[in-house]
């Protein structure tokens, strides 16, 4: 048997996947987390095979967890199964070693072979979305780029991005108006919102 944790801070969605994945003979759900950073605590007790982990989630994000839960657990495969099909989410999935990446609207039979493939040691990637992720490219920003536009998300000031980041005033404006630049954007604002629908953030 196949050891499937599902990571997803939606109840309905996770018990929608434990039913369906319950239905194949050779797979069995053994633990259910809302939260991120419940995700290396349960996949070490039920010594799971693989991970169906959501991007966002309370706690720490689906791309932090699997990066946890690769740091923890290394022979617990990750499959990043999310309703936001982005490429720059996918390749940020990749670097942090996921195996596997696809949407929530995956038919059921593609989701249970997407888990098999994993387990056998191979790989899952939505067709689509690894074809405009090699035409889109990597994210154009500096991990401190992207660490300010997320601040300044909320529309927090500059002054207290800096105080935040323990960065001067002058840093902070500097990596605004280069991500900006790199968004084709004008406003901070824009630039937070560019990044976050191409999944850099």
């Amino acid at each position: 048997m196949i050891r499937v944790l599902l990571a997803d801070d939606q109840s309905l969605i996770r018990g929608a996947l434990a039913t369906l994945l319950d239905l194949e003979s050779d797979l069995t759900v053994v633990a259910q987390v809302g939260r991120g950073d419940e995700v290396v605590p349960a996949a070490i007790e039920a010594d799971a095979d693989v991970a169906l982990i959501d991007i966002e989630m309370p706690g720490m994000d689906g791309i932090g967890a699997t990066e946890a839960l690769r740091a923890a657990l290394p022979s617990c495969r990750v499959l990043i199964v999310t309703t936001f099909g982005r490429p720059g989410y996918m390749r940020r999935a990749v670097e942090a070693g996921a195996s596997g990446f696809v949407v929530k609207d995956t038919p059921s039979e593609h989701l249970a072979e997407a888990v098999r493939r994993l387990h056998a040691g191979l790989r899952a990637f939505d067709p689509s979305l690894t074809e405009e992720s090699l035409v889109s490219g990597p994210s154009p920003l500096t991990v401190r780029e992207r660490d300010v536009l997320r601040a300044a998300e909320g529309g927090a000031p500059v002054r207290q991005i800096a105080s935040e980041l323990f960065l001067s005033l002058g840093t902070v404006r500097n990596h605004l108006s280069s991500a900006i630049g790199k968004t084709h954007t004008t406003t901070r604002a824009e630039a937070a919102r560019a990044a976050r629908d191409a999944g850099w953030l």
